[in-house]
């Protein structure tokens, strides 16, 4: 009988385990911004503000980088995971402006000037000189090399709305309201996920981290269950996550984390 209710109080102790990934507190650091975007693995933070791209040396007392390009309207969205090929898109001008490390212009793209043209509306880092793009003219995954000007990979059609895509150099996740896919470099699709009402999400060593409202989830690589994060009560302005650390955004304070996986 004293067995029995040890194995009863331990499967109801892995059961509950299960139930939450845990969080534990690093620290706060104020910043002021009207977009936070990421951070790298050197600890340097990107955000935007008045329009600009700003990074944010750790350590640094002095004036952040900066990059703007006030003729291309506003910043659709940033890239990071390549700090060598750092990536904006301009989606009202239909262009991507790649930056080096240190917030200089390496080349632009723009795809109203292709020979095929292109209506993109989103886009994330790929390998090489290649970038992510999705094609809402044959609503196709590309990926696209801008130094040859050539498209190496195609998805078959995706017909639900995109909300986002990430990527890494081997794999590219697209968000739609249906679904999350998953593609290999080949532009060939791995899986789908069924979404559950999730609008964003970002992805570290292809582990995912989703948001459904003002909470968010996690999603262990090569798994389907998809489990809540523990977390205070905070407002989830913004979010990024880097290996194991994952930072919230709040409109006035960036709050750091460590995430306690199994």
């Amino acid at each position: 009988m004293k067995h029995l209710i040890y194995l009863i109080t331990f499967l109801s102790i892995s059961v509950h385990s299960q139930e939450f990934i845990e969080t534990s507190f690093i620290k706060d650091t104020k910043l002021e911004a009207d977009r936070f975007v990421s951070v790298s693995s050197f600890e340097a933070t990107f955000y935007i503000f008045d329009n600009v791209l700003f990074k944010k040396e750790k350590n640094s007392k002095g004036i952040d980088i900066g990059y703007n390009n006030f003729q291309l309207g506003d910043i659709t969205s940033v890239n990071t995971f390549n700090p060598l090929k750092i990536n904006l898109f301009y989606k009202d001008f239909n262009t991507v402006v790649i930056l080096d490390n240190r917030m200089a212009e390496i080349t632009k793209i723009d795809f109203n000037a292709l020979e095929e043209q292109k209506y993109v509306t989103h886009v994330s880092t790929g390998y090489d000189n290649t970038i992510w793009v999705f094609n809402e003219n044959n609503q196709q995954l590309e990926l696209y090399d801008y130094k040859t000007k050539t498209t190496r990979a195609k998805s078959m059609p995706i017909q639900n709305n995109v909300l986002d895509i990430k990527s890494n150099y081997n794999t590219c996740w697209v968000l739609t309201e249906k679904y999350l896919y998953i593609y290999n470099y080949f532009g060939s699709l791995i899986k789908k996920i069924k979404n559950k009402g999730f609008t964003a999400f970002e992805q570290s060593n292809e582990n995912i981290i989703l948001k459904k409202e003002n909470t968010l989830f996690f999603l262990k690589n090569e798994s389907d269950k998809i489990i809540p994060i523990k977390l205070p009560n905070l407002l989830i302005d913004a979010f990024f996550v880097t290996k194991e650390t994952l930072y919230i955004y709040d409109n006035e304070t960036l709050h750091e984390y460590q995430i306690k996986t199994i």
